[in-house]
């Protein structure tokens, strides 16, 4: 049985198998010490695309949206509710998956090293010089890079499988997004206009996004391309050092709803997920009147994630918390509003 390493700390999108071959997604960073707070990805099927060995395997989310994560609770809550946990810290009913019962832990960028030393099919040689590319744009080391999805749990398939990367520490991922921005790269192309157009219909369609909404958080994904013909994606994660929060340091309970307008004072951490914005000038549109005092806004639905710079005005529409009954914040990407909430640039 192998467990993350105990000097390390749980890292979003690092992977985690159960006894019965689940596999789940392990998401943020606050975890109960006893357990990973994770959404199920895959499991088991008489069929599927995706393979180990003679195993096939369903995903069991086609997209993330907060819908189709509540479904996948509701699926465990029936037949596997040992999986399901109620946190008492952040005032939620999540998939948290015990540690007594992890068969494997997967550490993305542990597993990227093993791919840099010797890939072992044509995906993950594709996936070794996908991160050297981005590694020498960026000045950064190949090995501050990890690989999540498929490819981490060895479901991948190099005739269909996507590219999904990992890069560590805001410090790298500022450069590798300044990088990529400035398209320092030959081999690397960003989301042509057919694919923004495809994407932002399917986005307004489960969003509470217009298509020219979705077509400018499109042009602002810097962290989604092609390399050669494998498109690919790349996630903000953090290190050891920035996950300061401990569980149980802080309590959050829900405290109504609201739509409000606000000014970013501090987009640092909206590339992380959860992503975090400190927000100024905050009005009340719509709801509670004590959303007023918010301080931040945080999105855990990652089509939020870097959406705007310092200094950019924000309207946003997500679940009022009280953080250890002293202040608030304003939450996006929960089960509350039902994938109603957002978080938009104001465009003067």
């Amino acid at each position: 049985m192998t467990h993350q390493a105990a000097t390390t700390k749980p890292k979003d999108r690092d992977f985690l198998r159960t006894a019965e071959g689940f596999f789940f997604c392990v998401t943020g960073y606050l975890h109960p010490p006893d357990r990973y707070t994770a959404y199920l990805k895959y499991s088991p099927a008489s069929s599927g695309k995706w393979r180990n060995g003679e195993t096939a395997y369903r995903r069991e989310l086609p997209y993330y949206h907060i819908r189709t994560v509540d479904r996948t609770i509701q699926y465990l809550e029936q037949h596997y509710p040992q999986y399901v946990h109620d946190c008492a810290v952040r005032g939620i009913r999540f998939s948290m998956v015990p540690r007594e019962h992890v068969a494997h832990y997967y550490a993305a960028q542990e597993r990227m090293g093993e791919i840099l030393s010797a890939p072992q099919d044509p995906l993950e040689e594709e996936a070794r010089d996908l991160v050297f590319e981005i590694a020498a744009c960026a000045s950064i080391s190949p090995r501050d890079l990890g690989v999540t999805g498929s490819t981490l749990i060895g479901l991948h398939d190099p005739a269909f499988s996507d590219i999904d990367l990992t890069v560590y520490g805001l410090d790298k991922a500022r450069a590798v997004r300044e990088a990529l921005r400035q398209t320092r790269s030959t081999r690397i192309r960003g989301l042509d206009k057919d694919t923004i157009a495809k994407w932002a219909t399917g986005i307004s369609n489960r969003f509470p996004l217009t298509v020219e909404e979705a077509q400018h958080f499109a042009r602002r994904r810097w962290n989604y391309g092609f390399f050669g013909g494998r498109y690919f994606s790349l996630h903000p994660t953090r290190v050891d050092a920035e996950i300061t929060e401990r569980y149980g340091d802080l309590t959050y309970r829900a405290s109504g709803s609201a739509r409000v307008r606000a000014t970013l004072v501090d987009a640092a951490e909206a590339l992380f997920q959860p992503s975090i914005y400190r927000v100024a000038d905050v009005h009340v549109l719509e709801g509670d009147a004590g959303a007023a005092e918010v301080h931040e806004i945080v999105s855990y639905e990652g089509l939020y994630r870097d959406v705007a710079e310092d200094g950019a005005q924000v309207e946003a529409r997500g679940k009022l918390e009280s953080i250890s009954d002293s202040t608030f914040r304003l939450v996006v990407g929960t089960s509350a509003l039902g994938g109603q909430g957002y978080i938009k640039p104001i465009h003067h």
